[in-house]
């Protein structure tokens, strides 16, 4: 990892002790999901309620700037100069993202596929839909019992997809189904998910951090 990777971890730890039992799991996801973005794979993520925002804010650190501004280079999109009189003005105003999926993102999909099918195949219907062996699939379930979730945990799996998963203190039943767990050391289902917040910051930014010079 490069230095200032390794100071981003270690501020966060400095600011979040009560997470230190977490610090191989999450250097683990951070060279994990570089990894898979590295080799032009996707990143998708789902939770519910509560978890289906932070899996949609986590999806938006990635796909546009956090920290770093991620500006395009005049060999970005270098057809955009038979295009556009502009195109300067377009790198401009463009940043480079990152692929990463938000599965609850999909609202029309979701009531036409709970109307005509069983919702708690919902999310795995998604997975096996749009992802590809050596994808990454990231799951926010407080308890690790969510049935959607698990399923789409199950799918994922047979596919080839590596799963990492954020819950609560045990991980449930999703905790055997994923290869990484940042499991937040509380057992209620709010403190649970103010752990969450901070730990998929710091994922986010370690992510860009290892990703992009600037």
């Amino acid at each position: 990892m490069k230095e200032r990777t390794n100071k981003l971890l270690d501020d966060f730890f400095s600011r979040y002790n009560m997470c230190s039992g977490l610090k191989n799991e999450l250097k683990c996801a951070v060279e994990k999901c570089v990894h898979v973005l590295s080799k032009g794979g996707w990143i998708f993520t789902c939770g519910n309620g509560g978890s289906s925002s932070d899996s949609s804010h986590l999806s938006a650190e990635l796909l546009k700037s956090f920290m770093l501004k991620r500006k395009l280079s005049k060999n970005d999109l270098p057809q955009l100069d038979d295009i556009a009189e502009d195109a300067d003005s377009i790198r401009l105003n463009l940043q480079k993202g990152l692929k990463c999926i938000p599965l609850t993102s999909f609202s029309s999909y979701e009531s036409a596929f709970c109307n005509d099918c069983n919702g708690e195949f919902v999310y795995a219907n998604l997975v096996y839909s749009l992802a590809s062996k050596g994808d990454l699939l990231i799951l926010f379930s407080t308890s690790g019992n969510s049935k959607n979730i698990i399923r789409a945990a199950q799918v994922a799996k047979s596919m080839g997809v590596f799963v990492l998963l954020f819950s609560g203190r045990s991980g449930g039943k999703l905790k055997h189904l994923s290869d990484i767990s940042l499991l937040a050391p509380s057992d209620i289902v709010y403190e649970i998910q103010e752990y969450h917040l901070p730990l998929y910051h710091i994922l986010c930014l370690c992510i860009e951090s290892e990703m992009f010079d600037e």
